[in-house]
């Protein structure tokens, strides 16, 4: 009797091309974080498989990112774009600011201009204030 080569199991062959593609950067099914519920996701099996069975592949993976120690450039463009759009809020908020403050700058010197002009067109029979002539007008 001839002992067989044993089957080929299709979950570690999952686990295994998943772990792959993800220290490749390439994820198909997950964020493309590296972590055993990651992992799992992009295997498309229970995370159990890895927790419970086969510990062997976890641990190999895990040791893989450590060694690795690197953001995968999927997630980092990722992180990247955040990083850009945090940035790009932070000056829309202070440019709104600013212009709030420029808004009411304008409404004090439109509200004192108003009742600069209230006060001179009531007092227009008084002869100690002259209107100002305005330009191209014929004096």
């Amino acid at each position: 009797m001839t002992a067989t080569a044993p089957a080929a199991d299709p979950i570690r062959e999952a686990i295994l091309a998943a772990m792959d593609r993800l220290l490749d950067a390439t994820p198909l099914r997950s964020s493309g974080r590296l972590s055993v519920s990651q992992l799992a996701i992009e295997a498309g099996v229970k995370r159990w498989h890895l927790t419970h069975q086969h510990l062997d592949l976890k641990e190999l993976f895990q040791a893989q990112v450590q060694s690795a120690a690197a953001t995968p450039k999927a997630f980092a463009a990722r992180l990247s774009e955040h990083d850009d759009l945090k940035d790009k809020r932070a000056k829309l908020i202070e440019h709104c600011a600013e212009l709030e403050q420029r808004l009411k700058s304008y409404a004090t010197a439109i509200s004192l201009l108003t009742l600069e002009n209230a006060a001179l067109a009531a007092s227009a029979t008084n002869a100690s204030v002259v209107p100002l002539p305005r330009p191209g007008a014929s004096p």
